[in-house]
């Protein structure tokens, strides 16, 4: 990847209609592979100035997906570019540590099809 991520940046995705945001909580490997760890917002954007002036003034955003595991391939398939980053907070710690004492399942679906989007 061209950017340098890391956790706590929000990230912008494009849609057919408007953009959608991301939060990348923590990038860890397994087997050698990188693991994507991301929440997901409900909110849809009608222009990249909306869901910065969103960020920028604190808006409240709902979780679609409060944590998922991707697999490289799954996260560099949908392009996205970094909005800003926050400190994260102790509920995107907690969503962390129960994929760590779970299954820990790693999706190869992209988030656009985790979301239902296309």
């Amino acid at each position: 990847m061209s950017q340098n991520f890391q956790a706590g940046d929000y990230l912008i995705f494009q849609i057919e209609s408007g953009f959608g945001l991301l939060r990348l909580l923590a990038i860890s490997e397994n087997d050698g592979e990188l693991v994507w760890h991301l929440g997901a917002y409900n909110e849809m954007f009608l222009d990249v100035e909306s869901a910065d002036m969103a960020l920028e003034n604190q808006m409240p955003l709902t979780n679609s997906i409060p944590h998922v595991a991707l697999t490289n391939r799954a996260f560099e398939s949908t392009q996205t570019a970094r909005m800003m980053n926050a400190p994260l907070n102790d509920s995107d710690f907690q969503v962390l540590e129960d994929w760590k004492n779970g299954e820990r399942k790693i999706s190869d679906l992209s988030i656009r099809l985790l979301l239902g989007l296309r």
